[in-house]
C-alpha cells in the first residue's frame, strides 16, 4: 500500500489526473479498475473517478508495487545552471528574460540546459521547490519562444498560479510586446496585416499565404515602425494571434526578414555580418485581467519591460532609452 496526503498544489485536480501524474507507470485501464474495485480510497472511503481532490485529503492506493518508481536520483535539473536575468518575481510567478540560444524545454539535442531546468534548480536553491515533497507538482512556465528569440518567460510556482495565468492567456488578457530588427524599409509606418499561414511539421517550418488556403490559419500582425538606418527597421510587433513562427514568417512573406534568422530570413549574409540569432526579442508583457478575482489579481494593469535589449542598443542606440 501506498498513501499521498493531497497538498496545495494537488488540491483541485480530479483523482484520476492526479493519479495519472503521481503514479505513471499504473496503466489507465488498471487505474479506472482499481478505483472501481476500491483498491484506491480517499480518506478510507470509496471515491470516483471525477472525484475533486481538497488539501489534506489522504489517499490510499492498495496496488502492487510494480506500479511505483523507485527512489529517484539526483534530479536533472540540478545539471543546469541555477543564474536567471530575473525581470520580476513574488511569491507565485517569475518572469525571466531568456537569452538567445537557450531552448525553454528539453528536446532531442539539449537534455540538461534549459529555461525551466534552471528555473527549477534556482527555486531548489531557494528552497521553494523539492521534488520529494511534491506528489504531482512541477512549476511550469505559461508561454514559450524560440530558442533563438530572447525575452519574456513566464513561470507559475505553484498550481493555483499555473491555473489562472494558464486561463488568463487563453482568454487573451496577457498581452506580449515584441521588438525586431527586419531587412529593408516597411510600406508604412504602422500597419496591421491579416495573412494565412500553413505548418510543416516535419520540417518545423510555416508558410505563409494572402488568401486562404485548406488547413490554414488565420494571423494578424500589427506592427509600427520606430525607426530606420542602414538598410534595417526597428519595428514593435503586437501579435494579434499567437501562431508559430508568426512574426518571422509573416515579415519573411512581406520582404523584409528579420536579422539574423536562419530559417526564413538571408542567412548568408547575416552571418557574415555577425548576427547568429533572429533580432527577435519579447521586450513587454502587460496583464490586463477581467473577470472573477483569483490569486494573481494583484498584476491586474502592471506592465512589464526588459530596461535593455542587446540589438537595439547595438543598431539603434538613440532608440535604446524610449522603449
Amino acid at each position: 500500500m501506498k498513501t499521498f496526503l493531497i497538498g496545495p498544489n494537488d488540491a483541485g485536480q480530479r483523482l484520476d489526473k492526479f493519479l495519472t501524474k503521481a503514479v505513471p507507470l499504473l496503466p489507465q485501464p488498471l487505474l479506472y479498475k482499481y478505483i472501481r474495485l476500491k483498491r484506491i480510497k480517499c480518506n478510507r472511503k470509496r471515491c470516483e473517478i471525477s472525484t475533486r481532490l481538497q488539501e489534506g485529503d489522504v489517499l490510499e492506493l492498495y496496488i502492487n508495487d510494480e506500479f511505483f518508481a523507485p527512489p529517484a536520483g539526483e534530479a536533472a535539473f540540478l545539471h543546469a545552471p541555477a543564474q536567471l536575468n530575473l525581470l520580476y518575481e513574488d511569491e507565485n510567478v517569475l518572469l525571466v528574460n531568456k537569452p538567445a540560444g537557450l531552448i525553454v524545454h528539453e528536446d532531442d539535442r539539449e537534455v540538461f540546459d534549459t529555461l525551466i531546468n534552471r528555473i527549477l534548480h534556482y527555486l531548489y536553491e531557494k528552497k521553494e521547490y523539492d521534488p520529494r515533497r511534491e506528489n504531482s507538482f512541477v512549476p511550469a512556465l505559461c508561454n514559450r519562444i524560440d530558442r533563438n528569440t530572447s525575452g519574456i518567460v513566464l513561470a507559475a510556482k505553484n498550481a493555483a498560479a499555473l491555473r489562472e495565468l494558464n486561463q488568463k492567456i487563453k482568454d487573451r488578457q496577457v498581452q506580449k510586446r515584441y521588438l525586431c530588427v527586419v531587412h529593408g524599409r516597411m510600406p508604412q509606418p504602422r500597419q496591421t496585416l491579416t495573412a494565412y499561414l500553413k505548418k510543416d511539421a516535419d520540417k518545423n517550418q510555416v508558410r505563409v499565404y494572402d488568401q486562404p488556403i485548406p488547413g490554414g490559419r488565420t494571423i494578424r500582425t500589427a506592427y509600427q515602425v520606430l525607426a530606420e538606418k542602414d538598410g534595417l527597421s526597428l519595428l514593435k510587433i503586437d501579435l494579434l494571434t499567437g501562431r508559430t513562427h508568426q512574426i518571422r514568417a509573416h515579415m519573411a512573406h512581406l520582404g523584409h526578414p528579420l536579422l539574423g534568422d536562419s530559417k526564413y530570413g538571408k542567412n548568408r549574409e547575416d552571418r557574415q555580418m555577425g548576427y547568429r540569432f533572429q533580432a527577435l526579442c519579447a521586450y513587454q508583457v502587460t496583464f490586463s485581467f477581467a473577470g472573477e478575482e483569483g490569486p494573481l489579481s494583484y498584476l491586474t494593469g502592471k506592465t512589464f519591460t526588459i530596461p535593455q535589449v542587446d540589438f537595439v542598443t547595438e543598431l539603434f542606440p538613440d532608440e535604446a532609452g524610449r522603449l
